[in-house]
């Protein structure tokens, strides 16, 4: 997580420094276009094929030379096709990275609704420690903040040498389909898995928003250090994940959601004040909605899917968060702030107010959608794609 907040976080602001501000949009969608094929495929040979410590290694240090080559073609001022096609190749191997974490850390924990929260809120921590030196080395508009981030990755893959071996569970011989990862859709079949998956997905279109935008708009009133800034979010996130373990145990899994949903929505409604202190409640708000949706969703996954299915269900829904959520929501947000920027001049009102409102819409579908069976998290019982023929 430290080397992807330290160049994820910072991307807009160093694309607008070199003139590559128009492109944006494009940019954070290579990470969407990643998300279509990297975690399937890697989901699937973590599943059938390799240990997913040696496939983490192996994707860690690849997306160490992608980010050094990304940094590298920014900062001698190559045409934008070439940095957007090093950005496609890091993103091909970063994105797939989270679901072959999640994976390995769930394969060691007995009880994933109560030790997971903590766990991923290392993480987090992770990412903030990235934010932070960002700026404590003045690199949030510098290309060098890729060099910085392939360090990490480089620490990251040195750090798998320490893991415990996870082998994949024994299979049979494998078809194209299922080499691909592409057996996975199979889940969408299940009712409740389908809304989640689709829920988190929607969920990730407005919220796709939120990083290539927010540091422009702290910049514009006044902040600088943006990534340090944005760090807040990370913060209530953190508390959000210790108390999620105590949520999951008195909560149905609805409710946790529909919460995580609703601050979602109430977090663009800030940003839209297009204030100081309402905008760093916003960013504030924002880990305690990440928390509650994607985290609780991941735990969900594990939960109540077959372990011979874990890694590529992690996988699907991070192809479609990262993946489609994520790919329609760069684009379309991309449009909506060139239609809500006139003579250089955003309309932050207009452009937060009509993010919020598409959120307060999947907040809506999850209510009439979800059905949910029981009084707590762990009433449902684990479910196999077999069970649905």
């Amino acid at each position: 997580m430290m080397a992807t907040g330290m160049w994820l976080v910072p991307l807009s602001h160093i694309l607008n420094a070199h003139g590559l501000g128009r492109f944006a949009s494009y940019a954070y969608a290579t990470y969407a276009l990643a998300a279509f094929v990297s975690p399937l495929i890697f989901g699937a040979m973590a599943d059938r094929h390799a240990s997913p410590v040696l496939v983490l290694r192996g994707l860690a240090l690849t997306s160490a030379v992608s980010l050094v080559l990304t940094g590298w073609s920014i900062g001698r001022g190559l045409p934008a096709a070439f940095v957007l096609a090093f950005l496609q190749l890091y993103a091909v191997t970063a994105v797939a990275t989270s679901s072959i974490t999640s994976t390995i850390i769930f394969s060691q924990l007995r009880d994933s609704s109560r030790q997971f929260g903590p766990l991923r809120a290392i993480a987090t921590l992770g990412w903030m420690a990235g934010c932070w030196i960002i700026s404590a080395l003045s690199l949030d508009a510098s290309p060098s903040a890729g060099y910085a981030g392939a360090v990490a990755w480089c620490a990251l893959a040195a750090v798998t040498f320490l893991f415990p071996a996870v082998p994949p569970p024994a299979t049979g011989p494998v078809r194209f389909r299922e080499r691909m990862g592409w057996d996975a859709l199979v889940l969408l079949k299940h009712h409740d898995h389908g809304v989640v998956f689709i829920t988190v997905a929607l969920f990730s279109i407005p919220l796709s928003a939120f990083y290539p935008y927010t540091p422009p708009h702290l910049q514009s009133l006044g902040l600088q250090h943006t990534s340090a800034w944005m760090s807040l979010g990370q913060i209530t996130e953190i508390g959000a994940m210790f108390c999620l373990a105590g949520l999951l145990s008195n909560w149905r899994l609805k409710w946790i959601l529909v919460v995580g949903l609703f601050f979602g929505v109430v977090r663009y409604f800030l940003c839209a004040m297009n204030q100081k202190g309402w905008l760093l409640l916003g960013v504030t708000l924002h880990g305690v909605s990440f928390t509650l949706v994607y985290i609780t969703a991941q735990i969900y996954l594990n939960e109540r899917v077959d372990s011979a299915w874990r890694a590529r269900a992690q996988a699907l829904m991070s192809l479609m968060s990262g993946g489609l959520g994520n790919l329609i929501g760069y684009l379309t947000s991309g449009f909506w702030f060139q239609s809500c920027t006139q003579s250089g001049v955003t309309r932050w009102t207009v452009f937060w107010s009509g993010l919020a409102t598409a959120a307060a819409c999947v907040f809506g579908f999850f209510l009439i959608t979800y059905r949910g069976k029981g009084t707590g998290f762990r009433k449902a019982t684990e479910w196999t794609p077999a069970q649905s023929k």
